[in-house]
Parts: structure tokens; C-alpha cells; sequence
């Protein structure tokens, strides 16, 4: 497996949702930063991508297939 790579993104939450595709700025705000970071097996053509807060705290974990199908857990630290 590769090495993971790791990109910060700034997390938008929408405030009111519309039918519409257009996002308006009014009608959302920033909820906080995230980490994506991706690997991919050669051998089997799978993609891992995780998903971090900014704690380094795993909010989901993808698998990607090169066929294009997903499956996804994601972690909920709440109770």
C-alpha cells in the first residue's frame, strides 16, 4: 500500500437547505476543518480513503473500488 497523503478542507454546513443547486454564502457557514487522506492497494484496485477531524479523530473510512462501487463505515464518538 501507498502512503497515506493528507489534505485540510474547510467542512460547510448548510444552514437552510434548498431545492435548488446554488449555495447561497448567507445560507451556510464553516462547521470546522477535515482530513482526507487516501491509499490505494495496486495489487487489488482498491482505494482507502479516511476521513479526520481536525484531532486526528476518524470520522469515516471509505472503500473505494475501481469498478466504481463503495462502501462506508462511519464512526460516531457520541453516545
Amino acid at each position: 500500500m501507498n502512503e497515506f497523503f493528507e489534505d485540510i478542507y474547510r467542512e460547510y454546513e448548510y444552514v437552510k437547505k434548498s431545492s435548488s443547486n446554488i449555495i447561497q454564502a448567507s445560507k451556510s457557514k464553516i462547521a470546522g476543518k477535515t482530513k482526507i487522506s487516501v491509499a490505494e492497494d495496486g495489487k487489488d484496485n482498491v482505494k482507502v480513503m479516511l476521513k479526520k477531524d481536525i484531532d486526528d479523530s476518524i470520522k469515516e473510512i471509505k472503500f473505494i473500488c475501481s469498478c466504481g462501487k463503495t462502501k462506508s463505515l462511519l464512526l460516531d464518538y457520541f453516545e
